[in-house]
């Protein structure tokens, strides 16, 4: 299937968008006061939130890697 260029451009911006947006999110999350206890161990609210910028960064490079396999051809 081929792709046109002008939606492959999307997948690409997309999924770098998500690239560089998540990391900062996590950052974030990692300073919140919520993602360890008392003792600094890992809250269910921090590992939800790194599974959630973990997956969301492999699709982030899979629809870039797919936008750019698109405008390669």
């Amino acid at each position: 299937m081929e792709v046109p260029a002008v939606l492959a451009w999307v997948l690409v911006l997309s999924g770098f968008w998500s690239l560089v947006v998540w990391p900062q999110f996590l950052r974030r999350v990692m300073k919140d006061p919520r993602a360890r206890d008392a003792g600094g161990k890992a809250t269910k609210f921090l590992t939800v939130h790194v599974v959630l910028v973990a997956v969301s960064m492999v699709l982030g490079a899979a629809t870039a890697g797919i936008g750019i396999a698109g405008l390669l051809g």
